[in-house]
């Protein structure tokens, strides 16, 4: 959420990039530059004094408002209860996979059986959560970073591994454009983070172009699952041969 002091941090660098001083706000607030530099100091103003600031700026509050909000710190992972409560219903958990891929209200309702209000609804638990921020016209802005990942051990993992792992690799992966790698072998410990790191880089490449390929049509589009991982494990059965 944001804070008073982002409010205040965000109108100072408008004034900065306008140019004004303090002396200059204070004339067009009709206020002393001393008072100014206090209200600004301690960020204790009314919402009419935030008006009148952003007139002197020559800034719409709302714009100011957005600003704001876009400005405030993605979460690269969420607590136990946020996953928890995303978890609890599975049309909920379905709208947050969605809003992860940035599908839009019409996208979600023309693939799932979910009626608009529903959804609308469930956009609202997601803004409560902390997954999105609910904007007009039932649009939202995400509020994960690039880097989110879910809990290893949370909530959601459980799920999957509970409900999708079996049914996931339980497909041929011989189809076009599929495919499944099972590489074993001992490497230093020093570079086993760099091929995690090109590991995160090649999600983050599918990802993006997830978001490029949203201006093509359907039917030149399809649904890909990306799985990757890699942690320190050996065959429970070769395991039991070992001296």
């Amino acid at each position: 959420m944001s804070t008073t002091a982002d409010l205040v941090i965000l109108l100072k660098k408008e004034l900065k990039t306008a140019g004004m001083t303090y002396a200059d706000l204070a004339l067009a607030l009709g206020m002393a530059e001393s008072s100014v530099k206090r209200m600004l100091a301690k960020g204790e103003m009314p919402l009419s004094r935030i008006d009148a600031i952003c007139r002197a700026l020559k800034l719409d509050f709302a714009d100011v408002a957005r600003r704001l909000a876009d400005e405030q710190p993605l979460l690269a992972q969420l607590t136990e209860l946020q996953e928890k409560a995303v978890v609890a219903d599975k049309k909920l958990l379905l709208a947050a996979i969605c809003a992860l891929s940035q599908w839009t209200l019409e996208q979600i309702t023309q693939s799932y059986r979910l009626s608009e209000p529903e959804c609308i609804g469930y956009f609202a638990k997601l803004d409560r959560i902390g997954i999105i921020e609910l904007r007009p016209l039932n649009r939202y802005r995400l509020k994960l970073a690039k880097t989110f990942r879910w809990r290893p051990h949370g909530p959601v993992m459980d799920y999957f591994r509970e409900n999708a792992l079996l049914d996931y690799f339980s497909g041929g992966f011989d189809r076009p454009g599929e495919g499944m790698l099972l590489v074993h072998g001992a490497i230093s410990r020093s570079l086993a983070p760099s091929f995690m790191e090109r590991m995160q880089r090649v999600a983050q490449d599918f990802a993006q172009q997830h978001q490029a390929d949203q201006k093509l049509a359907d039917k030149d589009r399809e649904a890909y699952t990306l799985l990757l991982a890699m942690r320190r494990w050996e065959f429970e059965a070769f395991v039991a041969l070992r001296r």
